[in-house]
């Protein structure tokens, strides 16, 4: 095991709110990455807007922060081009289920070998608590007063129903158990989504630590994550949410399926040229 301090970085402004989720979610992240025995070096993590996706602006690591809602796409263009490092992309239920709706949907198609992080406080932090696509109904913001009135999005049911080969739900005030679903995921081959609940103390009063303490509970040892239909029965719970690995199966991982890969596991750059390939299909083509 790797010491934290490796993620470290020698100055940091972090800039979240003190009792901000998000703080025992970076934890959760460097220990399962150090208990993976992975460098600084070894991970590259993608992000988009948000506070959450300020996670890695505070740790040591390869890191792209690109456009709101972009990160998975980012993300999966990184894996098609080294199959071989491990890719997170982080952020927040506005930034991954709203301005990145589609990318969601599409990388579930794809299934490609990352590792989705969504910190799930059920609304917008970084410009100060208008409604998200996973607030409640009657949920009362400055945007909303008189409460939300579109139904919320149900990540982990569109998920299962779409076909992620993983989907997990995991608790922010736990930090070892999501650990451990950071881990699960990331060892995963396919498109991997974690959705955490985490509370956000300055802008949402309801879904509180307490709140997600209250209305969560651990999955069985008993419960069978290769049965979908008992997943989506799960995700559609509404008084209790499940935590764990609610679904995972087998499918063809994206990148693996490009031509340059198949068996071969390098990244590109370490590939040889042939002009002889290049050659040929002119060859071939046009004349």
């Amino acid at each position: 095991m790797r010491d934290l301090k490796e993620y470290e970085l020698d100055v940091v402004d972090v800039a979240w709110c003190p009792g901000c989720g998000d703080f025992q979610i970076m934890e959760a992240l460097k220990k399962a990455l150090a208990e993976q025995d992975l460098k600084p070096s070894d991970v590259l993590l993608a992000s988009g807007i948000g506070q959450a996706a300020k996670l890695p602006h505070f740790m040591k690591a390869h890191f792209f922060n690109g456009l709101h809602g972009r990160s998975i796409s980012n993300a999966t263009g990184f894996r098609m081009a080294n199959p071989t490092m491990p890719v997170l992309a982080i952020g927040g239920d506005g930034d991954m289920y709203g301005e990145g709706g589609n990318h969601f949907l599409h990388t579930i198609r794809r299934n490609p070998n990352i590792t989705n992080l969504v910190h799930n406080n059920m609304v917008y932090g970084l410009t100060k608590g208008q409604a998200s696509p996973t607030s409640p109904l009657g949920f009362q913001t400055p945007t909303t007063p008189e409460g939300v009135v579109n139904a919320p999005v149900n990540p982990i049911a569109l998920a299962v129903s779409l076909g992620a080969s993983f989907v997990a739900r995991a608790f922010s005030g736990d930090v070892e158990q999501t650990k451990e679903t950071i881990k699960a995921a990331m060892q995963h081959e396919g498109y991997a989504l974690v959705d955490i609940f985490q509370p956000c103390v300055s802008f949402n009063k309801v879904n509180t630590f307490k709140w997600f303490k209250d209305h969560t509970y651990y999955l069985e040892e008993s419960y069978d994550p290769w049965d979908r239909t008992a997943a989506l029965e799960k995700a559609f719970e509404q008084e209790r949410f499940a935590l764990g690995i609610l679904y995972r199966c087998e499918r063809p991982v994206f990148e693996y399926q490009l031509a340059p890969y198949g068996e071969r596991r390098e990244a590109l750059y370490k590939g040889r040229p042939d002009p002889g390939k290049v050659q040929r299909f002119i060859e071939e083509t046009y004349v």
